[in-house]
């Protein structure tokens, strides 16, 4: 939890130990622009991973924002507003109130890894904790009130960004990848209740408690709920999502005339995803220790498309669906920036501001299709790199391997294929859509 213009000092120990999974790990900090501190995104291409029994300090600031954010370590990021304009409407916002929604799997992600399609989960968890078919009547989430007063929920599907929108809601709501806030009276008798999650594939059941946490008010027994589920009185509907301060998206209102428009098809070539025809692989080191160690990026360039372009320009995405990416609906994400969607159907366009020095990922939210190339990178405002260099740290560098290292020792190869969009600040934009091995 954290107050609106306080800075992050957050430090970060590996001590994973499970050799059925991957040892090396990161953090990222899902939803924060990390203005100036790219460095700190925690993504594979923007710092090298953080070995067993080893540690990083992530430190950076979050000007301007507040909401419910989800990170990388599949928790929940609140910064609270002291000027929040709903604070007249409920009496109790605190750790008490935040909601979490994830997916739980049984199998490892080594083996999930192989999946292409469509995945199911074992469970939903409400605060990490759930029931699955057949398992046992393990506790659940416990949810407390008090008769009389008003709850501001923060219901946060891991990972969600923390863009404050406005949508009039009652407690019956869908939604997907998203946060909501729902401002809920505790005026029902003294009792336990059930809280729903239901999911739109799988194990979709409520019987034993599955999907479910409980809503329990001061005085109420210790047991299960036998409350029943209530009408859909308000399904959710992303169409109606708006601005919270009526903030209109950038550029000319119109699709296809923003400064920059991009067109980006998915594909999978073999089980591997592809964007434009290009999958994406983790690169040796980090994209942003090549540029801040001065290495030409368009030395390693075998083929590139240019589009003109300059720093504060808006730039427009278009992904048609073509129905080649299997395993759909994707949700798409963008790091390092809050995007408006321009359109939501077989074609979804989106913008944003080039106002973000550094490279960024744009991926799918499924880590299964992530870790199958569905990635690109957009490398923005390379001449500003050194001012986003300035605040790197020393233990940043010292992540990556010095022992036959290829920007260490001499800058030389670069040796992976990789999807990339170059947004400079200059005079023009380079979409690099491949890069192989050179020297």
């Amino acid at each position: 939890m954290a107050q609106k213009h306080d800075n992050f000092s957050i430090n970060v120990v590996n001590q994973l130990h499970d050799e059925d999974m991957p040892l090396s790990t990161s953090v990222h900090w899902h939803g924060i622009y990390q203005k100036k501190t790219n460095w700190a995104d925690g993504t594979s291409f923007t710092q090298c991973p953080i070995p067993p029994n080893g540690s990083f300090l992530h430190q950076f600031s979050a000007p301007n924002q507040t909401g419910t954010i989800g990170d990388g370590l599949r928790g929940p990021i609140v910064i609270y507003d002291p000027d929040d304009p709903h604070k007249d409407l409920y009496d109790v916002d605190d750790e008490s109130t935040v909601l979490t929604l994830s997916d739980w799997f049984h199998e490892p992600t080594t083996v999930l890894d192989k999946v292409i399609g469509p995945v199911t989960d074992n469970s939903t968890l409400i605060n990490g904790l759930g029931r699955y078919p057949g398992g046992p009547m393990s506790p659940l989430s416990v949810i407390n009130v008090e008769q009389g007063k008003r709850y501001r929920f923060r219901i946060l599907g891991l990972s969600s960004d923390g863009v404050e929108t406005s949508l009039s809601l009652w407690i019956y709501f869908r939604c997907s990848l998203a946060s909501a806030t729902v401002v809920v009276q505790a005026n029902q008798p003294v009792a336990n209740y059930w809280v729903r999650a239901q999911p739109n594939i799988g194990n979709t059941t409520f019987v034993d408690g599955l999907n479910q946490a409980i809503l329990r008010y001061k005085g109420a027994p210790d047991e299960d709920p036998t409350s029943s589920a209530g009408p859909s009185v308000l399904p959710f509907n992303e169409a109606l999502l708006a601005s919270l301060m009526g903030i209109p998206a950038p550029g000319v209102p119109e699709i296809g005339k923003a400064d920059v428009n991009i067109n980006l098809v998915a594909g999978n070539v073999n089980g591997l995803f592809t964007i434009n025809n290009v999958t994406y692989h983790n690169p040796p080191t980090p994209v942003c220790y090549k540029c801040s160690a001065g290495l030409n990026i368009l030395r390693i360039c075998c083929r590139m498309e240019r589009i003109r372009a300059s720093t504060e320009q808006v730039v427009e995405i278009t992904l048609p669906n073509t129905g080649l990416a299997p395993g759909g609906p994707h949700p798409m994400h963008l790091h390092g920036h809050k995007f408006a969607v321009m359109g939501n159907g077989d074609n979804v366009t989106f913008r944003f501001v080039t106002d973000n020095a550094g490279p960024w990922f744009f991926h799918c939210h499924i880590d299964f299709h992530l870790n199958n190339g569905f990635a690109a990178v957009m490398a923005e405002a390379r001449d500003q790199l050194p001012i986003v260099a300035a605040s790197i740290p020393n233990t940043w560098a010292s992540l990556c391997p010095t022992t036959d290292d290829p920007y260490t020792e001499s800058n030389g190869i670069f040796n992976t294929t990789l999807n990339m969009i170059i947004a400079t600040s200059g005079l023009q934009t380079i979409t690099i859509t491949h890069v192989s091995s050179t020297s």
